[in-house]
């Protein structure tokens, strides 16, 4: 089956439903092995420092590194999905995320680890990570707060099971053990990408569209079906007048990393805001386990800390998704991600003498309430931006620009942790540093963006508004070249003088947002978040 290009990503409007459940919960697995994977491998640390005579910071490198990967490849990922679609890339970063597992089981020293555990894992993670919340983006519109907020949750239901299944393998095998069961875990990665089906291939053929109506909700599979049929007689009737015109077109959707996004000062802020937040945000729950085990308390009693931030973390997810899409909060997103920002800081700046089991037990009940409100708003809020046309590039862009944050952040914290003999500093830091991001973009989106908000909210109904003939005439001289080729069909003067005169409405008003020129495009990404 063939990849369609970026550019014809919407092809088909998102059914908010069908097949896209389906893909929700193939979102739902891969987000839990992304971000759950690289704080549950820390139940390991122990053992690996007492095998090889390292410290802290040397194991909390293996950490660092998958998640530097996840978030460092972005734009090669951007790339990759853009050239051969979501679903072969899935498959791919699949098997390297479990051969990663495997080979690390057979490491010699901590630099092995460092390559397959971190490096081949982490790639693996990636490649499997950006194309599900791209594949997300193209399912679910109206319903896309929601659809975040709980393949979201997927981090914590996995954290809470990984983290005391993995110290079950650990006592039952060891670390290489371990190592190796989990590699084989993560072969079910390749089953959630044989569910991305591109949902442009809905219209490639007479043979899909039977499949479009299955897979489609009933009421939007008969929609779609008459769009197709009329956008397909459109294509055909523009066909030998417009060739030229379209192969153009063609050859400028293929872009495969669109860098006007860097134009978008909402993007620009919001890409400041999360390098500070990541700074922090992954420090306590990588370094809770060690901290428990240190002050005394017993190893299944320490690993069932990340258990209950999962926990919570579980319904924390889906209720700030459900708070999100509401209609007094969803135009408002940036600030309620903000507030959950502050909330999780204060979390960690007020916890940082908890020196007792019930202490950090209440410490991991309120992170794991903020930790999952950040979780789930962080890519609604990218997407509100940028839109789904820009958002494969966009957050390719992005987590390179985070890589950079979390190679900073965890190993600082263990730095501190081996020349201080003190955690309660990492608590202060990477509190400072999540309060900081929530100043930062709540200050910068109402003093940058709040004058923007009403014309881009305008702007952003008149895009709903625009028909399949619209999208389908992108300037005044293929409105031309379809009004003549319709005087040749045998169609009588009054509906032919109508028919043009709909399209060539629906052209004004899709022009101010369709891109008549940069300035105006401009003008519209930057302001598109409210």
């Amino acid at each position: 089956m063939g990849n369609p290009g970026p550019g014809t990503s919407q092809a088909v409007k998102p059914p908010d439903g069908g097949w896209g459940w389906m893909v929700l919960v193939g979102c739902f697995v891969i987000t839990g092995f992304s971000y759950a994977f690289p704080k549950a491998v820390s139940v390991y640390f122990k053992e690996l420092m007492h095998d090889f005579h390292i410290g802290y910071s040397d194991t909390a490198w293996i950490s660092s590194i998958i998640l530097a990967m996840l978030y460092g490849t972005g734009p090669v990922c951007s790339i990759v999905v853009n050239r051969f679609g979501c679903r072969p890339v899935m498959l791919i970063g699949g098997l390297l995320a479990s051969s990663g597992m495997i080979m690390a089981s057979f490491s010699a020293n901590i630099t092995q680890l460092y390559l397959t555990a971190g490096v081949v894992t982490g790639l693996g993670l990636a490649l499997n990570f950006q194309p599900s919340l791209i594949m997300l983006g193209r399912y679910f519109d109206k319903r896309r707060p929601l659809a975040n907020g709980l393949a979201a949750a997927g981090s914590p239901v996995f954290l809470s099971t990984l983290s005391p299944f993995g110290q079950v393998l650990l006592d039952y095998y060891g670390w290489r053990g371990g190592f190796l069961i989990m590699g084989g875990l993560l072969l079910n990665c390749c089953t959630c990408g044989a569910v991305m089906r591109p949902l442009e291939s809905l219209t490639g053929s007479s043979k899909d569209k039977s499949e479009a109506k299955e897979m489609l909700p009933a009421s939007k599979s008969d929609r779609t079906s008459l769009e197709m049929e009329n956008c397909e007689a459109v294509g055909t009737s523009n066909s030998s007048k417009g060739s030229g015109r379209k192969k153009g077109a063609s050859r400028k959707s293929q872009k495969l990393l669109d860098f006007s996004v860097f134009r978008n000062r909402g993007f620009i802020i919001y890409a400041i805001s999360k390098f500070i937040l990541v700074l922090g945000l992954f420090v306590p729950p990588i370094m809770i386990v060690n901290y428990a085990k240190d002050t005394g308390v017993p190893d299944t009693e320490a690993a069932f800390l990340l258990s209950i931030i999962g926990f919570i973390d579980i319904f924390a997810r889906p209720l700030s998704g459900v708070v999100a899409g509401l209609d007094a909060v969803r135009p408002r997103v940036a600030y309620f991600f903000s507030f959950s920002m502050l909330c999780n800081g204060l979390t960690d700046v007020l916890s940082a003498k908890a020196a007792t089991y019930t202490g950090m037990v209440a410490f991991c009940v309120f992170f794991g309430v903020t930790y999952g409100m950040v979780g789930a708003l962080q890519f609604e809020v990218l997407m509100d931006i940028v839109g789904s046309q820009k958002f494969p590039s966009a957050i390719g862009l992005l987590l390179l620009i985070e890589a950079f944050a979390v190679l900073i952040g965890p190993p600082s914290a263990g730095r501190l942790v081996d020349t201080f003999k003190n955690y309660e500093l990492i608590f202060y830091m990477a509190g400072s540093e999540l309060i900081l991001s929530s100043v930062f973009l709540s200050l910068a989106t109402y003093f940058c963006l709040k004058g923007d908000q009403p014309k881009n909210q305008k702007e952003s109904a008149d895009v709903e508004d625009v028909g399949c003939e619209s999208a389908a005439v992108e300037d005044t001289g293929m409105v031309q070249d379809y009004t003549r080729s319709l005087s040749g069909s045998p169609m009588d003067e009054g509906s032919l003088d109508q028919r043009s005169s709909r399209v060539e409405r629906d052209q004004r008003d899709g022009s101010s947002v369709r891109g008549a020129d940069s300035e105006v495009t401009t003008q519209a990404e930057c302001s598109e978040q409210h």
